[in-house]
């Protein structure tokens, strides 16, 4: 599934886990971020971490409360950013357990959050910022190193080389491979060779349309203008939000689309803005070289929404104009509330920018939901929902495969990180292309790859 990325590496007992994340998605999945570890917290060494998105990073403070006291590596970017999203995340789910005790829907009495902004502080005092392409030891007999991956900020895959018996293996592991010419982010660096690859597969039965997204997020802006109400998109604070200002703020400048009031209803969104500032060199701004991300979240026409009353106050707000706010799959976060005040209304947009997991209700909406369950109650859906694929930040497989396409053949492949269609697809692909052994991992599976 595309959620709860966790891999752990055992080598003489040295035990180190490669991301840390939450469960989203379908009720049975989310109940999995209640299940202790898998091995005792206590017992890893250490923590390496590919990129600060909560289904990669969010589990990590449960860890820590569970009793893991590890260095956790990651690059120095996603350092930065990973107070943000922790915080954030234990915010959301405190505000949510709060929500259901007040109205009585949850079937947990009291309901709890899964950790809590003490665990984030406890959680932050390990982190270890490493710059990419420079090798740190997470535990004897092992090293890595970060490369350059192009999904979000910071985001890197990993190098690992295990030195036993007299023998070194290396592996690689993807995290999440972002797409070739994606606006704002780098192209991802070419993989080395490795004995082991463990590579991600959520488009892997599919490819993105041949569109830029600029195009596509013009005829999205121009149709909701013509409706005259609200466009609501459901995005990840940091990251995607970014992006679709930076776009905007391009179209705009075009005068491909009016300017029109965007509100950004994510205070973790304006306070990353100071990251987006320091690590300015890891962006790719082609599309508008006079400007770059914090430019254009400053323009006149981006209305910044920090608190939760001013957030309420934007009920009364007419469009035609643009509300952005986290969560990306719209299963928490401010979103919720603006799905229910707006849902119901034919004037307004709903814009699905992203991936939407199995059970989220991003998931729902495009696939023609008529009511959408929200804080216990059935909303009716009347807005038009709109899909944007182009913004994507994962490689399809044809990109994928690109990503690939220098390195020799591993031993073998292990695909995760995706639905069980598109990681039979992306298998069927490389088997038939590359003539690769792969194999589509299930959660809880173990292998011995010694030798």
């Amino acid at each position: 599934m595309v959620s709860g990325s966790r891999h752990l590496i055992e080598v003489d007992g040295i035990r180190v886990l490669v991301d840390c994340g939450l469960f989203q998605g379908e009720k049975h999945v989310r109940e999995r971020n209640w299940q202790r570890f898998a091995v005792a917290a206590n017992t890893i060494h250490a923590v390496v971490l590919t990129h600060g998105h909560i289904d990669h990073s969010g589990w990590l403070p449960r860890l820590v409360r569970e009793g893991f006291s590890g260095p956790i590596y990651t690059s120095p970017a996603t350092s930065d950013l990973l107070g943000l999203l922790l915080y954030d995340s234990a915010k959301c789910q405190e505000e949510d357990a709060r929500y259901a005790n007040r109205k009585g829907y949850s079937k947990h009495h009291p309901a709890l959050a899964i950790y809590d902004q003490h665990d984030v502080d406890q959680t932050l005092r390990l982190v270890k910022a490493v710059p990419r392409e420079e090798w740190f030891q997470p535990g004897v007999g092992l090293r890595c190193r970060f490369h350059e991956a192009g999904h979000m900020l910071g985001s890197s895959f990993i190098e690992v080389e295990v030195a036993t018996q007299g023998r070194t293996t290396r592996l690689i592991f993807s995290g999440d491979i972002g797409r070739y010419d994606a606006p704002l982010y780098n192209d991802p660096l070419a993989p080395p060779a490795c004995d082991y690859l463990v590579c991600e597969s959520t488009y892997g039965d599919r490819n993105h349309p041949q569109s830029h997204p600029l195009d596509e997020l013009e005829a999205a802006v121009g149709e909701s203008v013509a409706r005259g109400g609200m466009m609501l998109v459901a995005s990840f604070a940091i990251g995607r939000c970014q992006q679709l200002i930076y776009l905007l703020r391009t179209l705009m400048a075009a005068g491909r689309i009016p300017e029109l009031p965007v509100w950004v209803d994510s205070p973790m969104a304006v306070a990353a803005i100071g990251v987006f500032e320091k690590h300015a060199a890891e962006h790719d701004f082609a599309e508008a070289k006079m400007f770059g991300v914090a430019a254009a979240l400053r323009a006149p026409w981006v209305r910044m929404v920090r608190t939760a009353d001013e957030s309420k106050a934007m009920n009364t707000q007419q469009g035609p104009g643009i509300i952005i706010a986290s969560s990306g799959m719209m299963n928490g976060g401010r979103i919720l509330h603006h799905l229910v005040q707006r849902l119901p209304d034919s004037r307004t947009t709903v814009l699905v920018a992203g991936f939407q997991a199995i059970g989220t209700r991003g998931r729902s909406l495009i696939d023609g939901a008529k009511f959408l369950r929200i804080h216990g109650r059935d909303i009716p859906v009347k807005a038009a929902v709109r899909r944007i694929d182009a913004l994507s930040g994962h490689a399809d497989r044809e990109e994928i495969g690109r990503w690939l396409a220098g390195m020799p053949a591993p031993k073998r492949t292990f695909l995760v990180h995706g639905e069980p269609p598109a990681a039979r697809g992306m298998a069927d692909f490389l088997r038939e292309t590359r003539g690769w052994d792969v194999h589509c991992a299930a959660i809880g599976e173990s292998f011995n790859i010694d030798g």
